[in-house]
């Protein structure tokens, strides 16, 4: 964490616990002034510190309870095509560039497996993928955290 001072891991290390914290309340927890910390919440949220609000967002409600990941094989050469093709996907929530035999990891959201099925032939049809390889998400074991991180002493 190089960019960030012991006021700013604590500022986090709070924020993880308590997202919706108020400035003021943020400044009771950690003995700081208001000033203090709307202006370090300025500068971490400049600094690109905070991720998009959606990441909190459940999809289920949405009319999407279930999730799945979709290893995608591409010509290297049309990799930013394919990319641009899968963002205009609205089920696609996120994906990764990866090394090794796959090239991308789809993660989407679905109604149903029929849902899923025409999201995958979505994805086939784009010029430049070779193949798919979809996996069912049975369950979020492990949710998307950083406090841990935040917390340990290096």
């Amino acid at each position: 964490m190089n960019g960030y001072d012991a006021v700013d891991r604590s500022l986090l290390t709070a924020l993880a616990g308590d997202p919706r914290a108020t400035v003021v309340a943020l400044a009771d927890r950690l003995a700081l002034s208001r000033n203090t910390v709307q202006a370090r919440m300025s500068r971490l949220e400049a600094s690109g510190a905070f991720l998009s609000f959606e990441r909190s967002i459940d999809p289920v409600p949405l009319g999407f309870p279930l999730e799945a990941f979709i290893s995608v094989h591409v010509q290297q050469k049309r990799l930013a095509e394919v990319v641009d093709a899968i963002a205009r996907i609205p089920e696609v929530i996120q994906a990764h560039g990866l090394s090794g035999s796959v090239d991308l990891l789809v993660r989407v959201v679905c109604r149903d497996a029929h849902d899923l099925f025409r999201i995958d032939g979505e994805i086939l049809a784009i010029e430049g993928v070779e193949r798919t390889e979809t996996s069912l998400a049975m369950g979020e074991l492990i949710p998307f955290r950083l406090r841990p991180l935040l917390e340990r002493r290096v």
